[in-house]
């Protein structure tokens, strides 16, 4: 086993890049955590020098991301009333937010522009080989982890899909997507959080891609319930739309399509302990959902699962009248086109059972019916 030295991969990325300046003295502290654990899963040398080779991609890109801002006046960008979709994974968000990109009067993150930032992509033609050599990424990515495409076929846009606001921290390493760690058969989780440092990183993100392009208003997706205040100090004009479904066919759905994904990556899993672990991370994120008053701040539109799933379009145009931003005709055409050509099911369909549970379904009906109450939600049932 070849084990990997912190210091040693972060001189070699300052060496390759060219540049010195991460802009976070932190950063090197959850690099050494990282690799703390690499070694930890006794890797063998191929995973190892996968690991080494994705966290100088991620340090590199990091590096370049910073001397563009050192170099450029991207600070000057404008980024004006955002449009953010959230909820718990499970629970319709992509869908949502891929309809929410059809508007052409709005910009969605693209996965070759986050995956390889550096320069910033405005003047980017189509040939620019970033989007390519993403393509040829997210190709390895399906391959190494055939389940992924079913249960989000969204994939299948390849380099020009859409990332979740997550994957613009994944160079900050505090937050370990598959897309940007799918090479390393090990899962690494629980990463230290600042959540204003990392919508700091996240808006200069949107700078970086914004610049040189005409303006637009950002339509955006991830996963921000708890990270309210911090999402709303960086973006006072921001407006939330969040779906909510009922809990316990969003865990057991997290359970099976996380679990493949997982699985896939590493190898093997103890589908017990992943089960159990997966319960008690999002049942506390419902729990917390019921006492931080920011939840019922004005700026956040709620929505029931339900009633988007029965008509998406309309449930966007009740957003769009929420946030003071009427639905053109040309975007409504072009969303309802989507759902016709783009069908849910079009790569298999996913299936899973509440028999994934550790816990016995109706103590779980129990527990989150405040949560079902608070937001309106009936006990799903699958046919």
């Amino acid at each position: 086993m070849t084990r990997l030295d912190a210091d040693v991969l972060i001189a070699d990325a300052r060496e390759s890049a060219g540049h010195n300046d991460f802009g976070d003295d932190t950063l090197p502290t959850r690099v050494a955590l990282v690799v703390d654990r690499l070694n930890g899963a006794e890797l063998d040398d191929t995973s190892s020098r996968a690991a080494a080779h994705t966290v100088n991609g991620l340090l590199t890109s990091r590096l370049h991301f910073m001397a563009d801002h050192a170099r450029l006046p991207l600070a000057a960008e404008q980024i004006s009333a955002p449009l953010f979709a959230t909820g718990e994974p499970r629970s319709g968000t992509t869908l949502l937010h891929a309809l929410l990109a059809e508007d052409g009067d709005s910009r969605a993150l693209r996965f070759w522009e986050v995956m390889y930032p550096s320069p910033p992509p405005g003047p980017a033609g189509d040939d620019d080989p970033r989007r390519a050599r993403a393509d040829a990424d997210w190709g390895d990515i399906l391959h190494r982890i055939p389940p992924w495409i079913v249960s989000h076929p969204y994939n299948d846009l390849l380099g020009d899909g859409l990332p979740e606001c997550e994957r613009t921290w994944a160079f900050d390493f505090r937050a370990t997507n598959p897309s940007a760690w799918w090479r390393v058969p090990v899962v690494i989780q629980n990463f230290p959080q600042d959540h204003h440092a990392q919508y700091v990183l996240h808006r200069m993100m949107l700078q970086h891609i914004q610049y040189t392009r005409s303006p637009k208003r950002w339509v955006l997706k991830g996963f921000h319930g708890r990270r309210l205040q911090a999402l709303f100090d960086t973006y006072p004009d921001a407006r939330i739309v969040w779906v909510h479904r009922d809990p316990v066919q969003v865990l057991a759905s997290q359970i099976v399509a996380f679990g493949q994904i997982n699985e896939s990556l590493a190898g093997t899993l103890d589908w017990v302990q992943y089960a159990e672990a997966t319960i008690e991370g999002s049942r506390a994120n419902f729990h917390a959902y019921l006492t931080d008053p920011l939840v019922d701040d004005p700026r956040i539109h709620h929505v029931r699962y339900g009633d988007f799933v029965a008509d998406p379009v309309t449930t966007i145009g009740g957003f769009y009248d929420f946030a003071g931003a009427p639905l053109p005709a040309n975007a409504e055409k072009a969303m309802r086109d989507y759902l016709v050509t783009h069908r849910s099911d079009r790569y298999g369909k996913v299936t899973y059972t509440t028999e994934v549970l550790p816990v016995p379904v109706q103590h779980l009906h129990d527990e989150f019916a405040p949560y079902r109450e608070r937001f309106g939600i009936d006990i799903e049932t699958r046919g």
